[in-house]
């Protein structure tokens, strides 16, 4: 089947990149839905309660007003995470604020949080005939005197639309936001946003979305907290504000986020280190640098019962996630195993190359 979105991949490149993901969101509202093909049964994970189709996920960041969640899920993912939705509406940082590292398979943002707020994504989301999980990532705005009730202001609204909550304190681009990882005003704001999650009618797990730029000490904190708080997973990680110096496009001082393949021996060192911290306790996905079967293997390998992706999407266009998947299952026939049993078992032998 012949995929439009690679086709247009060249002349979407003649555009800006903020215009070209607007020209393609704009697009992706114009197809009739569709419902995903039935995918192998060898793909199915349970996680959180949940019960995903395939362990393949839309990062959030790509959707960010919840307008194509469904449309994306046509595609194939297993889960769609929309956001990061904050309580008002909010326009971000001065444009251009998106840049593509072409040479590096790499992408540079400083959005800040630019979305509508709560509402037109509330009944948007309302509106769906459920046919595939959704997960919500909420935020604070970045004038909120209390960040922390913007975070349960999004559980509260959310509470019955989405099948889970992932909690983003590790935008590099809201100031002062990655402050909320240290412990103290972490187990603050855990302990507020489960309690909200706990009075809602319907329970929805919570998952901790955090950086990749955090020394071990710091992450043995967070995960002190986050099983303390026992939330329902955590999400390792969001884009990162070190550049490697392996770079090569100019474009690569521009201040923000650093995500895409420049991404991945960051993250996957961070998310096999928290694996081995976590002790099982409770599920991660694991999100950085995907752009191949070998790289979703690679962070299954290393601990993730579920991975996300978004930035590879620039390059590679959706039908990505058909060849993932293709090739996961190649690796499970070839090895004869199960995705179960790969989670994990190369996660301390990942973790001692520190790159």
């Amino acid at each position: 089947m012949i995929d439009p979105f690679r086709l247009a991949l060249p002349f979407l490149r003649l555009l800006d990149a903020e215009d070209a993901h607007r020209a393609t969101i704009a697009g992706l509202k114009l197809l009739p839905a569709r419902a995903p093909q039935r995918d192998d049964p060898r793909l199915a994970v349970s996680a959180f309660g949940l019960d995903f189709p395939n362990p393949i996920g839309l990062a959030a960041g790509f959707d960010k007003d919840a307008e194509v969640a469904d449309a994306m899920l046509g595609f194939g993912f297993g889960f769609v995470e929309v956001g990061t939705l904050t309580p008002r509406p909010q326009s971000g940082n001065p444009r251009p604020r998106a840049f593509r590292l072409v040479e590096d398979r790499g992408v540079v943002n400083r959005y800040g949080f630019n979305n509508a707020g709560h509402g037109p994504a509330l009944a948007r989301l309302s509106r769906r005939v459920p046919a595939g999980l959704v997960g919500v990532n909420i935020g604070a705005n970045k004038e909120a005197e209390d960040r922390v009730a913007d975070y349960v202001a999004g559980v509260r609204a959310f509470a019955e639309v989405a099948h889970y909550f992932t909690i983003n304190v590790s935008s590099p681009n809201t100031p002062g936001l990655r402050d909320l990882q240290e412990p103290g005003a972490l187990s603050d704001l855990l302990a507020r946003v489960i309690a909200a999650r706990d009075a809602a009618a319907v329970r929805r797990p919570v998952l901790l979305k955090i950086a990749p730029d955090l020394s071990l000490q710091q992450l043995d904190g967070i995960v002190r907290v986050a099983r303390e708080r026992r939330v329902d997973g955590m999400i390792v990680s969001n884009t990162t504000v070190s550049r490697p110096a392996t770079l090569r496009a100019a474009q690569a001082s521009e201040g923000g986020g650093l995500s895409g393949a420049p991404l991945f021996a960051l993250s996957t060192y961070m998310l096999a280190q928290t694996f081995l911290r976590v002790e099982r306790q409770f599920p991660l996905i694991g999100v950085g640098g995907i752009d191949s079967a070998e790289t979703a293997l690679a962070k299954i390998e290393a601990g993730a019962t579920l991975v996300e992706l978004y930035s590879a999407l620039v390059y590679e266009g959706p039908g990505l996630v058909a060849r993932l998947k293709a090739g996961l299952l190649a690796a499970l026939d070839r090895e004869r195993t199960t995705l179960a049993a790969l989670v994990g078992r190369k996660a301390a032998a990942t973790a001692a190359r520190e790159p």
